[in-house]
């Protein structure tokens, strides 16, 4: 507890039931015995149901894209600060980009990085050997942010289905996934992805310098990313609105180029795609020049 007042989100009637095992939590740490130690507090606390441990923070982002594809993204991250290779304040930069960033508590045996800690927006930051009594008040508040985000989206008016397949919102555009290019892991902003081809149980992600791959569905991005302005064109193709530089019909077969790359689009998929890109067409064609040729060039200052 934060205070020697009894909490209402926490201790009302009407909330206790609600709250026991209802936390998913994510544990980071490089040292087995500390992530052992940590995870079993996590998972002796009633308010939490579920816990991943991890031992850097690539895998880290992994399981946090995992759980979001699912549907299911984790409520809080507990970050060990000094580790190898991308440290734990690295990790918590890359979070901070998601368009929902979790919340993170550092869990370190150094003081130094405090400050710096909370310059990156941290809900809490404790010392190793980790207390009980103290890791239970980090639960606390991460009920408290979490009841207050699930308060802030219920308050919030949808916008509408035009705006938000128009134009990738900010803070999506700014969203970071971890990709696998030769054995290499690499991070590459939402915004800067073109289109995502499907491979199997993995998808690529094609950008103006290269691809890389993810393990995930194109069902689970398709949706995701909906509102980022992704749209499906084929079974095979997720494309990004704002890259396509043209729409072309050919001999009745539809298609579209994004950056030199030509992809069918698939007919069930056609009439859906089209009124989209109309949306974002310039409003007033050259007579003779791109309509007349059977392309229509989307308005997204590309390819023109």
């Amino acid at each position: 507890m934060t205070s020697g007042l009894p909490c209402p989100i926490c201790e009302g009637p009407d909330r206790r039931g609600s709250l026991e095992r209802s936390l998913r939590v994510l544990a980071v740490d490089d040292e087995a015995p500390a992530l052992e130690d940590l995870t079993y507090l996590l998972r002796s606390d009633p308010r939490i149901a579920h816990v991943e441990a991890v031992t850097d923070a690539t895998k880290a982002l992994r399981v946090l894209h995992r759980a979001m594809d699912a549907g299911q993204p984790l409520d809080a991250v507990f970050l060990d600060i000094r580790m190898p290779g991308l440290d734990g304040l690295d990790l918590a930069r890359v979070l901070s980009r998601f368009a929902q960033p979790p919340p993170v508590v550092f869990v370190t045996a150094h003081q130094q990085p405090a400050v710096e800690a909370f310059e990156l927006k941290a809900l809490d930051y404790l010392l190793k050997p980790v207390r009980p009594e103290r890791l239970a008040e980090s639960v606390h508040r991460i009920v408290h942010e979490v009841w207050d985000t699930k308060n802030a989206a219920e308050a919030a008016t949808p916008a509408p289905v035009q705006q938000q397949t128009s134009a990738t919102p900010p803070e999506m555009g700014d969203e970071v996934i971890p990709v696998e290019l030769g054995g290499v892991t690499r991070f590459i902003r939402l915004a800067d992805i073109r289109y995502v081809e499907a491979h199997g149980d993995y998808a690529r992600l094609h950008t103006a310098t290269g691809s890389g791959l993810v393990r995930a569905a194109l069902n689970g991005l398709e949706e995701r990313w909906r509102s980022a302005g992704f749209v499906r064109i084929h079974r095979s193709h997720l494309v990004s609105l704002g890259h396509i530089d043209e729409l072309r019909l050919e001999d009745g077969h539809l298609s579209v180029t994004i950056g030199g790359a030509v992809l069918p689009v698939s007919r069930r998929h056609a009439r859906h795609l089209r009124q989209l890109l109309v949306r974002r067409a310039r409003p007033t064609p050259v007579a003779g020049q791109a309509a007349s040729a059977g392309v229509l060039q989307p308005r997204n200052g590309l390819g023109s």
